[in-house]
C-alpha cells in the first residue's frame, strides 16, 4: 500500500455530512492509506449514512466530548475497531445562541463553548493516549482565525483563541512522548456549522476579495488536504503550529 498514510490508524471526529472539512480529511485518508474511524454524537444515523459514503466505509463510535464516561470508555470502544492510533483529527465546535452575542451572552453560554470547542481537544487527546502510544503520532485540530476579532462570531472566537492556546500547551507537554500537535485555520465554509452563525453570509462573501489565492466557499478540499499533511511523517519536528489554509485572507491587512 502506498500513500501519505500508508499503514496508519486516524480516529476523525466532526463528521456530519459530506460537506464538512472531517468528512473530507476522512476521505483523503483513506485514500493516502490510512484505517480510518469516526466519531459521532447525537445523529449517529446520519453519521453512519455518511460514513458509508466514504471510499471504504468506516466505523463510527459514539462520543459526546463532554461526558467524562464516553472519554472513560473511548480506548477500549476504539480497541474494537484498530489496535492503535497514528493521528487523532478533532473537527469539533458548538456555541449556543447566547455565544453569539458578546455583551449579552451568560457564563453558560461562554462555559459551553469553551468545553466543547476548545476543552475538547485536550480531553479528547488524553482520552486517546493509551492507543497513541507509546509510537506516538498527530494530532490535527481546526480552527478559525481568533488572532482578530469578527462581526458577529464573539463568544466563538474567545473559544478559537482558547482552541489555539490549548494545542500549544498540549504540544509543549506530549512533545516529549512523540506527540505531536497542530492546527489547521480554515476559511469559512457552507456546512451545516456555519448554519448556526448569524451573519455568517457577510462575513463569509468577504473572502472573496481577501483572498488573493482564492477561496471555494463550497470547497471543504483545501483544509482536509491540510489536516492530512499534518498527519503524515512530512512534518515530523512541527508541533504548535497553526497553518493557514484560507487563500491567504489571514495576511491582508484589507
Amino acid at each position: 500500500m502506498s500513500g501519505l498514510l500508508a499503514g496508519k490508524r486516524v480516529l476523525v471526529t466532526g463528521v456530519l455530512t459530506e460537506a464538512s472539512i472531517a468528512f473530507h480529511a476522512a476521505r483523503i485518508a483513506q485514500l493516502e492509506g490510512a484505517e480510518v474511524v469516526l466519531t459521532g454524537f447525537g445523529r449517529l444515523s446520519l453519521i453512519e449514512r455518511t460514513a458509508g459514503l466514504l471510499p471504504k466505509p468506516a466505523p463510527v463510535v459514539e462520543l459526546d466530548v463532554t461526558d467524562p464516561a464516553h472519554l472513560d470508555g473511548l480506548a477500549d470502544r476504539l480497541r474494537e475497531h484498530v489496535d492503535g492510533l497514528d493521528g487523532v483529527v478533532h473537527s469539533i465546535a458548538y456555541g449556543p445562541p447566547g455565544a453569539f452575542h458578546f455583551l449579552d451572552g451568560t457564563w453558560q453560554d461562554v462555559s459551553s463553548a469553551v468545553h466543547v470547542s476548545a476543552y475538547s481537544l485536550k480531553s479528547l487527546t488524553t482520552a486517546c493516549l493509551p492507543l497513541l502510544e507509546p509510537r506516538g503520532g498527530s494530532v490535527v485540530g481546526v480552527t478559525f482565525d481568533a488572532t482578530v476579532a469578527w462581526p458577529k462570531y464573539d463568544w466563538m472566537g474567545v473559544a478559537k483563541a482558547a482552541l489555539e492556546s490549548t494545542s500549544r500547551y498540549l504540544a509543549r507537554d506530549l512533545g516529549p512522548r512523540g506527540i505531536r500537535c497542530n492546527l489547521v485555520a480554515a476559511g469559512p465554509l457552507r456546512s451545516m456549522a456555519a448554519k448556526s452563525i448569524p451573519g455568517f453570509s457577510e462575513l463569509a462573501d468577504d473572502w472573496h476579495t481577501r483572498a488573493p489565492a482564492g477561496w471555494d466557499l463550497t470547497d471543504p478540499d483545501p483544509a482536509a488536504r491540510g489536516i492530512v499533511a499534518l498527519l503524515s511523517d512530512l512534518f515530523p519536528r512541527t508541533t504548535g503550529e497553526i497553518v493557514h489554509v484560507d487563500g491567504g485572507a489571514h495576511m491582508m491587512g484589507a
